[in-house]
């Protein structure tokens, strides 16, 4: 074509284009026009620009009829007498028999048409994207509200991975939530899953969903913590079932964090019941405690009586009594079951009603303690067991009867001071079976006191680790012997606390003091 002939081609070409990129589709009406005045002016047979649009190589514009394929991918080799060249970002394919330069400045005008059509194509590719995003997060939004509507963990589970099945167009689906160092199913929806993962596994096996075909699994997080896993199988289509795209998951990352939100609100809500059931249970053991420790001691006259107990938790397991016995004597008691809370005040309540039966047999303490042991290895866990010392006063003549059954010391101060231990004779009651305890005498005189306490009284321990031992105690109940009782108990008290300076305390606390009036 002469230079001549080329001005009138290059007018009309630019007129076309104003033309043209007035409509919507105006780029590729334009590409289509360029590249027919580049096939006649080359001599080719067809003609076509291919682009890459995320998926493939798909044909923008062809000329020359329906020659050439609308797609390269999968193309072994061109049509027979045809060549390709790039161009703008795409390629170029023309055939023909007798191909030739087309003169300018049609090179150049295609070339400009393709990059038009080209960027008109990302921009639509981008407002769908920006598009889809929005009905996504719409969405996200409408399966936010409904899972965060349910507090129920088993419910919203069902309801999670229903969810995220349907919003993926999956076949299958399992949910896991990581338990006891693994993941455990919860809920599977269209076929069976596998029970349990790994709590370490780094790619979900593919036997995960028998008989799955394609398989997408995220992690469910919260703050980088992991909590389960979401898998879903087999994406649904027109032509039957695929794999997942990389946009599904990313979507499916997005659900799993409202999911992972919903599930820490119900695992917080849980733990709230569940403590407030436990709350509700330590009430009514420590009401049943306080029914059973002594209300007010016994009046009985020439002597006087004090009892203190203070538990390491809401209810303990230190038990003590006085009680008046037929024949005009008073019976003593003061035991620490092992362990503290509920499991040890339910054992305090089966020795107290024990007790009080036994009591009023009038045996011997020997076969008291040891038909309490044969009761306890019955009745009782086998981690369970008491330590007992348990007494009886002669109030007439006041004669001491008494048996320690694993139990710290008696004490019994004299009035001029001096000092008796009532060690023990035997072992805690609930060990071992058909052990023997034996029971001792003493006399309390005029004047004289007798203290009974638990372990959590010597046991106990300044921040610098440092007991308020055996010693310390003797020498408090020395010095204070002519105080009155409640004295006595409330500088025992204030000696504890002090020691503590605020330190939880460690175990329960219990101390019975009784002193024979002086002559």
């Amino acid at each position: 074509m002469s230079a001549p002939a080329l001005v009138p081609l290059a007018a009309a070409a630019a007129q076309r284009l104003h033309q043209l990129l007035s409509r919507d589709d105006g780029e590729e009406a334009l590409l289509e026009e360029v590249l027919e005045m580049w096939r006649q002016a080359a001599g080719a047979d067809a003609a076509a620009v291919y682009l890459h649009d995320g998926r493939g190589r798909e044909a923008c514009a062809r000329a020359g009829g329906d020659l050439l394929p609308a797609s390269l991918d999968g193309l072994d080799e061109l049509p027979p007498r045809c060549s390709q060249q790039p161009l703008a970002g795409g390629v170029l394919v023309a055939c023909g028999a007798a191909l030739q330069e087309p003169p300018e400045p049609l090179p150049l005008l295609l070339a400009s048409a393709t990059r038009l059509c080209q960027h008109r194509q990302r921009l639509r590719q981008r407002d769908f994207e920006a598009r889809y995003r929005g009905v996504e997060l719409e969405a996200f939004y409408d399966v936010g509200l409904a899972i965060a509507s349910t507090l129920d963990l088993k419910p919203l589970t069902e309801e999670i991975l229903l969810r995220a099945v349907s919003l993926l167009d999956a076949r299958r689906g399992a949910l896991y939530l990581l338990q006891g160092g693994e993941y455990r199913l919860q809920s599977t929806i269209g076929g069976s899953a596998r029970d349990a993962l790994p709590g370490s596994v780094e790619h979900v096996p593919e036997e995960v969903l028998p008989l799955a075909h394609h398989l997408l699994a995220v992690p469910i997080e919260v703050e980088g913590s992991p909590r389960g896993l979401l898998v879903v199988g087999d994406k649904e289509s027109r032509q039957g079932v695929g794999p997942f795209a990389e946009e599904d998951r990313r979507s499916l990352s997005l659900f799993a964090n409202q999911a992972a939100l919903a599930l820490e609100q119900a695992r917080l809500h849980q733990e709230a019941l569940e403590k407030e059931r436990l709350e509700r249970e330590m009430e009514l053991a420590a009401q049943i405690q306080r029914e059973i420790l002594p209300r007010a001691l016994p009046t009985v006259a020439g002597y006087q009586l004090a009892g203190w107990t203070r538990p390491a938790r809401h209810v303990g397991g230190d038990y003590y009594d006085a009680v008046e016995l037929p024949g005009g004597n008073l019976g003593l008691v003061v035991a620490d079951v092992s362990g503290k809370g509920v499991s040890a005040a339910l054992l305090v309540a089966m020795l107290h009603s024990a007790l009080r039966l036994l009591l009023d047999l009038r045996e011997p303490h020997e076969e008291i303690a040891r038909r309490l042991n044969a009761h306890l290895l019955a009745f009782s866990a086998s981690n369970k067991f008491v330590t007992l010392f348990l007494a009886e006063v002669e109030l007439a003549t006041g004669r001491l009867t008494y048996l320690n059954a694993g139990h710290n010391p008696g004490l019994l101060v004299q009035r001029d001071g001096g000092l008796q231990r009532f060690s023990a004779g035997g072992v805690p009651l609930g060990l071992l079976p058909g052990v023997e305890n034996r029971q001792g005498e003493a006399m309390l005189g005029p004047g004289d006191l007798l203290c009974l306490y638990s372990d959590g009284v010597t046991e106990a321990t300044s921040p610098r680790d440092e007991e308020l031992g055996q010693e310390r105690l003797e020498s408090l109940l020395v010095t204070a012997r002519d105080e009155p009782l409640e004295e006595i108990r409330a500088t025992i008290e204030r000696e504890l606390r002090e020691l503590a300076r605020g330190l939880p305390q460690g175990d329960d606390q219990t101390v019975l003091l009784l002193r024979r009036a002086g002559a």
